[in-house]
C-alpha cells in the first residue's frame, strides 16, 4: 500500500501534534534514579546493555509505528545531512522535508523539535544510571561497563553541542550549547541549568572519554556493536578536530586506526553486503534485528533500510519509501559530478546520463551496472515523484540475498556504521596538513590513491561561497563529502568548516523552493531547543527559529 499522505498531514496540523506531545515528554526531569536503578528487576549488566540496545528497534519518541522516522540513532543521520547541500530529496512531501525545508516546522513548538531531546536525553539518562550504579570508584566487576557508558555519553554530548551550538569551539568557545546533566544533577538543578559553553561541553567531553579511556583498555568486545578503547580513541579524534587542536587530533586518530583496514572497492562496492554487514573497516556499528518493532511493525516501513535501500522487489513486496513510495535520497548533481570516472566510489551513484536515453529498455540495460535488479530501480525512480533515475543512490544494499529482495523484513534486517577507519585516515591527514600542510597531503594522497588511482592533489577546491578554509582543508572535506556520504556527518562539517551551502545551479536536482545558496553556514543547522525545556529550565535560552528563504536563489556558476 502507498504511505504517503501522512507527513502532509503533519505539515498542516504540526502545532496541534507538537502540543500534545509536548504536554507528556520532559526527558530532562523524566529519569532514573539511582535508588530505582538498583532496586529494579535485572542486573547491572542489562542497565549497561541499554546504553547501546537501545540506539534503534525501537519507537522510542512516539510510540507509534506509522512515525517513519523514529527508528533511532541513524535517522539523526538523514535529519542532518538534508539540511545542506549533498543529499537532494526526490519528492517535496518526503518525511525528511522538514530539515531539508528548514523552516519554521524545525522552531521550538513543533513536534519535530522534541525528537532530538527525547532520543538524546533518554540515551544520556541511560548511561547516568549505569554511572550512578558504578559509583566514583567502581568495583572490579562494574568497571567495563562505566567506561562504555562513558564513552557513549560523550558521544552523545559530542551530537547535542555541534547540532545545538550557533557557532563552533574554534569560532567562539563561549557559544551556548545544551544543558549537562550528569548521574549527580539533582530534580532542583534542573530547574536552573543553563546552556553550557562549548568551552565547558568539550572539556566535559574530553573528561569522559579519558575516563572511558582508562576503563576500557584491554577490554575484549565481541563485536562491534559495543565501544571498546579504539572506539574512544575515535571519539577523541573527533573531539580534538572540532577544538582544533590538531596535534591531539592527529595523535588520537592515528592510534584508532590500529586493527583496522579500509574498505576495498569490492566492498565498498559489493551489491549484496554494501554498507550492511561490517567490514575490517567498521569500527563503530548497530544493527537491526529481525523481532524489532522498527522491522516487525509498519511493514518495516519505520526503518533505516526503507529510507536508504532501493532494490526491494515492487510486486511482491511492495514496501519501503525508498523503494516504492518514491521518496528517495539523491546524491546532489554537482557532487556527482565531481567524481572523476576512475574513482570507483562513483558507481555507488547512477549517472544522470542515464536518463537522456531514448527508451526504458536502454535505460534498464544502463542501470545493469549499478544493480542486479535494473528494472526494480528504473521503477523506484520513474514511477515514483522523482521521474528520473540519475543521482539514485545504491550504497546501501539490502541483506539476505535473493530472499532479501523479496522479503522487506529481511533485507531491512542491516548493520549500519557510526565510526569507520576512513574518518580515522582523513582525521590524521587534516590535522596532520594543519601542522606542516605537506604532511597533511601527503597521507590524504595516499588515502584518495586507495579509492581512485588517478587521483591529483588540488582539484576538489570549492569554496562554497567563502575562502573559510585552505585549499587543504578543502580537499580533505571532499574527500569526507563522498567517502561519508549519507552516515551523518554532512551539517557537522559545514559547520565546523563555516562553510555555505549550494542547492542553486545550473542542472540542479534540488527540489524548486528549496535552491538556497548561502556564503556562510546557514542559521537553520543551529537546531532549536524543544519548548518545554525552556518552560521548566528558566536559565535555557533558545536559538532562533529559522527562517525559511522567500526564493530559490540565482543559479551559482562554479
Amino acid at each position: 500500500m502507498k504511505k504517503i499522505f501522512l507527513p502532509l498531514l503533519t505539515v498542516a496540523f504540526g502545532l496541534t501534534i507538537a502540543t500534545s506531545c509536548i504536554d507528556e515528554v520532559n526527558p530532562s526531569t523524566d529519569y532514573v534514579t539511582g535508588d530505582q536503578a538498583g532496586n529494579a528487576p535485572g542486573s547491572y549488566d542489562n542497565f549497561v546493555n541499554a546504553v547501546t540496545s537501545t540506539l534503534t528497534g525501537k519507537f522510542t519518541y512516539s510510540g507509534s509505528s506509522t512515525t517513519p522516522y523514529d527508528y533511532g540513532y541513524p535517522s539523526f543521520f538523514l535529519k542532518r545531512d538534508v539540511m545542506g547541500q549533498d543529499i537532494a530529496l526526490g519528492y517535496s512531501g518526503s518525511w525528511y522535508s522538514t530539515w531539508y525545508a528548514c523552516g519554521v516546522g524545525l522552531g521550538p513548538q513543533y513536534a519535530v523539535c522534541q525528537y532530538p531531546w527525547t532520543y538524546y536525553y533518554g540515551w544520556i539518562k541511560n548511561c547516568n544510571t549505569v554511572l550512578s550504579l558504578a559509583g566514583e570508584t567502581p568495583d572490579e566487576d562494574k568497571i567495563t561497563g562505566a567506561g562504555i557508558a562513558y564513552a557513549m555519553r560523550a558521544m552523545f554530548y559530542m551530537d547535542l553541542a555541534r547540532m545545538y551550538a550557533p557557532k563552533t569551539y574554534g569560532t567562539d568557545k563561549n557559544a551556548e550549547t545544551v544543558p549537562i546533566v550528569t548521574e549527580t544533577t539533582s530534580l532542583a538543578d534542573l530547574a536552573n541549568n543553563p546552556r553550557a559553553t562549548n568551552e565547558d561541553i568539550w572539556n566535559f567531553i574530553i573528561s569522559d572519554l579519558t575516563k572511558a579511556e582508562e576503563y576500557l583498555a584491554g577490554y575484549p568486545r565481541s563485536d562491534i556493536y559495543t565501544p571498546d578503547l579504539s572506539v574512544v580513541q575515535g571519539l577523541k579524534a573527533r573531539a580534538y578536530l572540532t577544538m582544533e587542536d590538531w596535534s591531539n587530533a592527529q595523535k588520537y586518530a592515528k592510534l584508532a586506526q590500529s586493527g583496522y583496514s579500509i574498505m576495498s572497492e569490492t566492498e565498498y562496492t559489493s551489491r549484496d553486503t554494501g554498507f550492511n554487514t561490517p567490514t575490517a573497516s567498521w569500527m563503530f556499528g548497530l544493527t537491526y534485528k529481525a523481532d524489532d518493532p522498527n522491522i516487525l511493525e509498519n511493514d518495516a516501513d519505520s526503518s533505516w533500510g526503507s529510507h536508504m535501500i532501493l532494490e526491494i522487489d515492487p510486486e511482491i513486496s511492495g514496501c519501503g519509501y525508498a523503494s516504492n513510495y518514491g521518496q528517495q535520497q539523491l546524491i546532489d548533481r554537482h557532487l556527482y559530478e565531481t567524481i572523476p570516472a576512475t574513482d570507483f566510489r562513483k558507481n555507488c551513484f547512477v549517472d544522470f546520463k542515464l536518463d537522456e536515453l531514448g527508451t526504458e529498455a536502454e535505460i534498464i540495460d544502463g542501470l545493469k551496472a549499478y544493480s542486479d535488479y535494473p528494472d526494480w530501480v528504473y521503477k523506484t525512480g520513474y514511477d515514483g515523484y522523482y521521474g528520473a533515475v540519475g543521482g539514485l543512490s545504491l550504497k546501501f544494499r539490502a541483506t539476505g540475498g535473493g530472499a532479501g529482495h523479496e522479503n522487506q523484513y529481511i533485507g531491512f534486517v542491516v548493520a549500519v556504521p557510526m565510526m569507520r577507519v576512513e574518518e580515522m585516515v582523513l582525521i590524521e591527514a587534516e590535522a596532520a596538513g594543519m601542522q606542516n600542510e605537506g604532511n597533511g597531503i601527503a597521507l590524504l594522497t595516499a588515502f584518495a590513491k586507495t579509492r581512485d588511482a588517478s587521483y591529483v592533489y588540488g582539484t576538489h577546491t570549492d569554496t562554497y561561497g567563502n575562502n573559510s578554509t585552505s585549499t587543504f582543508q578543502n580537499e580533505v572535506w571532499w574527500q569526507r563529502r563522498v567517502e561519508l556520504w549519507g552516515e551523518g556527518f554532512a551539517t557537522f562539517d559545514i559547520k565546523r568548516l563555516n562553510k555555505g551551502i549550494i542547492r542553486s545551479y545550473a542542472n540542479s536536482n534540488h527540489l524548486e523552493l528549496n535552491r538556497w545558496n548561502t556564503t556562510t553556514t546557514p542559521d537553520w543547522m543551529n537546531w532549536c531547543i524543544i519548548q518545554t525545556e525552556t518552560n521548566f529550565n528558566y536559565a535555557c535560552t533558545n536559538n532562533p527559529t529559522p527562517v525559511k528563504p522567500t526564493s530559490d536563489s540565482e543559479e551559482h556558476s562554479w
